[in-house]
């Protein structure tokens, strides 16, 4: 093994972790949490007996980062090492792959699956593993998969069961789980604790090394004004009044200020009532009330023109898809609007200031002589394409230097970033090829990345570990840590609560340090045998709700123009991922439309052309290739509305439905579908 040293602090916070007990690292984001963690994987390595450490993360990027960057280069001459992710062929051998290495990183999904896998190739029992760490493992809470694999433990450990791993987690804040006050926080932190089976240690005799090896960035609050006057939003609030008055609105329900988060809450609410209630004007008219919303909070925080595509876009669609006269007065209010709206983006005079005080930031850090790096973080994908493209037609910032590029999270939709896009940005970003990343949230946590200059928070309501966690991303000298925002807006409001928050986690944190060795043993021990009968609780209502209604009693109906196109009874589940049906009259309902790619392969099925709805193109999902021979359509329960025996219901994922969805049988469909057909 490498030579490596630690700072006097991580050596602090690793003692009692190289004295085999089960601890939580609390350090900064730039702390150096994981090579604390390396250092106490290379100990137990030398000292155990049979030793097998496994490394989990809860992100792809994360698996190969850590790999390349601590685990190989202080482990990997003397240990066999392994890295899986969800991309890698040895998932399928996992249980394989733990058994012959001597050190495994991974997605928690992966070891996860390799838990509840009883195939001799794929499972693995905790039992197995002698050392678990648990990267941002703050995450470990309720349905968390971080969470399900403690469950595991913690099911084992109160039945009495000695062979378990030791677990050490890493985190930069366990926040506070939105308790506002410090006996709630002091709550949060214990149940975290409880989760991993762990007490929590941070540095307590070298504070002062820790300030100035991970000095906190200088901060400036860049508030502006709001802006005197906003036609482009109030000529949007205006075609809004006209669709509230072409919809009756239930008596009972009330919608709340346009142009915030809370009013886009009450249109989806109400568009499922709309389907619910068979009631397509409501449905419709909350679906278009949305994106006049949604345009609303772009043109607060974004250009006027990106709001306006915004909507160009969504019209462009709609337009096509027109199925009665509340389809053709929806459209048509638009398109009687459009040169008007149009005119209102392209007027210089009204743009939103946030935009001039987040150029005058940028221009601060950055110059044509100047070496700089910078994150620029926004709440959306969406945000982050619109904040791109200004960045490239802005003369100033193009004059400064300024070569940005996108990152946002993987994924398979049209304004998803595949892994090798994600890793090819962050390395033109490490090699200063770029030097400003706009960035969603997938930038905040866990990632390497160069020590920035300027981190700038534009337009976030999020919460305090958020927070901290991309602050932690200005660790050059005298950086700087910019929150841009409108004097008395909610992300300005947010970003002193956040403060508040950190200071109360941190104050949480020591109250749970300074109880005594037996409280907190009781305390961890009580809420575990809490956890694990509430999860038994959860479990056995799912179930209830699973087997409410027989299959076929159920109906799927297009959620857009309602017409019954399944039943329950249809649905098949693949690999307890894919839902599919089976009827090969379902193919009567739908049209083919482009090729769907994925970023990774598989290796029972392969992606085949997204379907949409017969008689109003309604997105429904795509076709799926099964070993080569069954052409399934898999579908989003979501673009659907369901009639039960007791109305009509919406629901966003297949977990929630109310009927059971049986295992696709594959000699059976070859049976039923291809009679002379022999499968091996």
């Amino acid at each position: 093994m490498a030579d490596f040293a630690l700072y006097s602090y991580q050596k602090e916070v690793v003692e009692r972790a190289l004295r085999r007990e089960n601890i939580i690292i609390w350090l900064p984001t730039g702390g150096g949490k994981t090579r604390a963690a390396v250092y106490v994987a290379s100990q137990h390595l030398k000292t155990t007996s049979q030793a097998k450490v496994v490394v989990l993360v809860n992100k792809v990027h994360l698996v190969e980062q850590h790999f390349h960057k601590e685990l190989k280069p202080h482990l990997g001459h003397e240990y066999k090492m392994e890295a899986v992710s969800g991309d890698s062929g040895q998932k399928d051998f996992f249980g394989k792959v733990v058994e012959r290495s001597d050190v495994v990183i991974c997605t928690a999904q992966i070891l996860f699956n390799a838990l509840t896998n009883m195939e001799e190739t794929k499972h693995v029992e905790l039992s197995d593993i002698t050392l678990l760490i648990i990267d941002e493992c703050h995450h470990t809470h309720k349905e968390n998969v971080y969470n399900k694999i403690m469950r595991h433990y913690l099911e084992k450990k109160l039945r009495g069961e000695r062979k378990l791993p030791q677990v050490l987690g890493l985190t930069a804040s366990p926040g506070t789980g939105g308790a506002k006050n410090l006996e709630r926080a002091v709550e949060h932190v214990l149940q975290i604790c409880a989760n991993l089976d762990s007490a929590i240690v941070s540095t307590k005799h070298c504070t002062a090394e820790l300030k100035e090896k991970v000095p906190r960035p200088f901060k400036s609050m860049d508030i502006v004004d709001k802006r005197p006057q906003d036609p482009f939003g109030d000529h949007l609030k205006s075609m809004m009044q006209k669709i509230h008055d072409f919809m009756t609105l239930p008596p009972d329900f009330r919608l709340r200020e346009s142009g915030t988060q809370e009013y886009e809450q009450d249109v989806m609410i109400l568009e499922q009532r709309g389907v619910e209630e068979q009631n397509r004007i409501l449905a419709q008219c909350a679906l278009h009330l949305r994106e006049y919303n949604d345009a609303l909070l772009i043109n607060d925080t974004l250009r006027m023109i990106d709001a306006y595509r915004s909507l160009e876009d969504f019209y462009d669609i709609k337009a096509d898809n027109a199925i009665d006269e509340t389809d053709d007065f929806l459209v048509g209010l638009f398109q009687e609007n459009q040169v008007k709206l149009r005119e209102i983006a392209n007027n210089s005079q009204h743009e939103n200031p946030k935009m001039g005080k987040l150029e005058t930031v940028l221009l601060k850090q950055f110059g044509p002589d100047v070496e700089s790096r910078g994150i620029l973080f926004c709440k959306t994908r969406k945000s982050t394409h619109c904040l791109n493209d200004w960045v490239l037609y802005n003369r100033a910032l193009q004059q400064a230097g300024i070569k940005a590029a996108v990152l946002t999270g993987a994924g398979g939709g049209i304004s998803h970033m595949t892994q090798n896009e994600q890793t090819d940005t962050i390395r033109k970003f490490r090699q200063g090829v770029l030097n400003l990343l706009i960035s969603t949230s997938v930038a905040e946590e866990g990632l390497d990345i160069p020590e920035c200059n300027l981190v700038v928070r534009y337009g976030l309501l999020t919460n305090e570990i958020a927070q901290q966690q991309a602050r932690g991303r200005a660790r050059a000298p005298e950086a700087e840590y910019s929150m841009v925002g409108q004097t008395g807006g909610q992300e300005v409001r947010r970003e002193g609560i956040n403060e508040l928050l950190e200071e109360l986690t941190g104050r949480a944190i020591a109250k749970v340090q300074e109880m005594s060795i037996h409280d907190f043993s009781t305390k961890i021990n009580e809420l575990q045998k809490e956890a694990l009968i509430g999860s038994e609780v959860a479990e056995m209502h799912k179930k209830e709700k699973r087997g409410r209604f027989a299959a076929s009693r159920v109906q799927l109906l297009c959620r857009n123009c309602f017409k019954s196109v399944a039943s329950g009874s249809d649905m098949k589940l693949i690999e307890n991922t894919l839902y599919v049906n089976v009827n090969p009259d379902f193919q009567k309902h739908y049209k083919l439309g482009e090729q769907v790619i994925k970023d990774k392969t598989f290796d029972d099925w392969e992606p085949g052309r997204s379907i949409s709805c017969n008689d109003c193109n309604k997105d429904w999902g795509f076709e799926i290739k099964y070993r080569k021979i069954a052409l399934l359509p898999t579908i989003a329960i979501k673009n659907f509305g369901l009639e039960t025996p007791e109305g009509r219901k919406t629901v966003k994922k297949w977990k929630d439905v109310s009927f059971t969805v049986e295992e696709f049988d594959f000699q059976e469909y070859i049976q039923d579908n291809f009679p002379d057909m022999t499968i091996d």
